[in-house]
């Protein structure tokens, strides 16, 4: 098979996932690279550990009210990766999320750094011309290039902004840039941000006159607060706790989510655990957004 050549699938898979993709709505696979990164190196283990602990958690989901056992989805493993140049990994990332989306799979990218999700829009607005991206994240990632690198994970929006036709990416909860990139949240209006204290009702109304676009999600884990997730290589003071994720992943799947990412966990720098687990709630709730299969009122 194409996807043998293409992933690693001989270690752990995301909980309840299914070893065959012909009967999925979605498709996992996760990519072991952390090769721009600038402080604390480590999410090339981010993908295991949301597998490993995966094991841990309910199927169920209370707030959304969706059943994991209700839902098709495979987990090919992760990328083989034969190179450490980071438009080359782009490249594979861009072969991987194409094999999904082939197989009519909306996809989850498990991280690894942010520069993956470089990948997944090149293969994405192929099949989506109007895509917009929306982007939780404590950085703006808008520099030009970072260290001789235009591929960095401190460059990925800027990239993408340059692939999306649209032009168009939402960014909640930047805290955390240069003031070049400051200034071009201010000055681009094809850059629409909110604020960590923000209302969701806010973001809700902003949101509104996109309800009909095709919806790529970027979830950077340093968004939420390092109380809450200290486990990731370049955390920032002053993000969000669980209860916002919640808030904005409830608004969000009534909307039009056809694929999205989950980048930077750094699972080694936080020994507890907890960060891992956090991670793996999170891939959850992405998982629960792509179906669009809601259960019945159980009360």
């Amino acid at each position: 098979m194409i996807y043998k050549n293409l992933f690693n699938n001989e270690g752990p898979v995301f909980m309840g996932s299914k070893k065959n993709f012909s009967n999925c709505s979605i498709g996992i696979f996760g990519v072991n690279y952390d090769g721009t990164t600038s402080f604390k190196p480590g999410t090339r283990f981010g993908p295991t550990a949301i597998r490993n602990v995966s094991e841990s958690l309910e199927t169920y989901c209370p707030f959304l009210n969706k059943d994991l056992n209700l839902i098709n989805y495979f987990d090919a493993g992760s990328l083989k990766l034969n190179s450490s140049n980071t438009h080359a990994i782009i490249k594979k990332v861009k072969s991987g999320t194409n094999f999904l989306i082939n197989n009519n799979l909306k996809p989850i990218i498990l991280g690894g750094e942010h520069s993956i999700s470089i990948g997944v829009i090149e293969a994405l607005v192929e099949k989506y011309p109007d895509l917009i991206m929306i982007q939780l994240d404590a950085h703006a990632d808008l520099r030009n290039s970072y260290q001789n690198n235009k591929y960095s994970h401190a460059c990925t929006i800027r990239r993408c902004l340059e692939l999306l036709p649209s032009k168009k990416v939402i960014q909640i909860g930047i805290r955390s840039g240069t003031q070049e990139e400051f200034a071009v949240m201010k000055n681009n209006n094809q850059l629409i941000k909110f604020n960590t204290g923000d209302s969701i009702l806010k973001i809700q109304n902003l949101l509104e006159p996109f309800k009909n676009h095709p919806i790529y999600l970027t979830v950077d884990l340093d968004w939420f607060d390092p109380s809450l997730l200290p486990g990731t290589g370049t955390p920032e003071p002053g993000g969000f706790f669980w209860h916002d994720f919640e808030n904005i992943i409830g608004l969000l799947n009534t909307f039009k989510i056809i694929g999205c990412d989950i980048v930077e966990l750094s699972p080694d720098i936080d020994s507890s655990g907890i960060s891992s687990i956090v991670a793996a709630k999170t891939t959850r709730s992405l998982i629960m957004t792509l179906d669009k299969n809601t259960l019945k009122e159980l009360f």
